[in-house]
């Protein structure tokens, strides 16, 4: 009773706001210039993949939370690959999150001396 419970917390605390996070950053790329012919293969390289790493988060994220609340309702042990499923989810969640999830802060500017005043 427990177990299904805490995959589901997982699912929902760490691989949703890392797949919403993740959407926000999908096309943000610093140090690309998309406009240059040379960075262009780059910059749709980087999406590509990121869209790919978004899409199996979000179908193991909907298998993984699927398989639990089901066998929660139905009153059935989970199968051995539902946790397997589930540690892969939490992996590719906290790739998108370090990756391209983050929010992306301004720098701080520095204060200007009084003494150069």
């Amino acid at each position: 009773m427990w177990v299904p419970s805490l995959l589901i917390a997982g699912v929902v605390l760490l691989a949703l706001p890392a797949l919403v996070l993740g959407g926000k950053g999908l096309f943000r790329h610093r140090g690309y210039n998309a406009a240059e012919p040379g960075d262009r293969a780059s910059v749709v390289t980087i999406v590509l993949l990121r869209s790919l790493l978004l899409l199996l988060l979000l179908v193991v994220s909907a298998v993984v939370l699927l398989s639990t609340i089901g066998a929660l309702v139905v009153g059935v042990e989970l199968h051995g690959m539902v946790y397997v499923l589930f540690v892969l989810d939490l992996l590719m969640a906290a790739l998108a999150l370090l990756t391209f999830g983050r929010l992306e802060r301004r720098p701080v500017r520095r204060r200007a001396s009084p003494a150069r005043r």
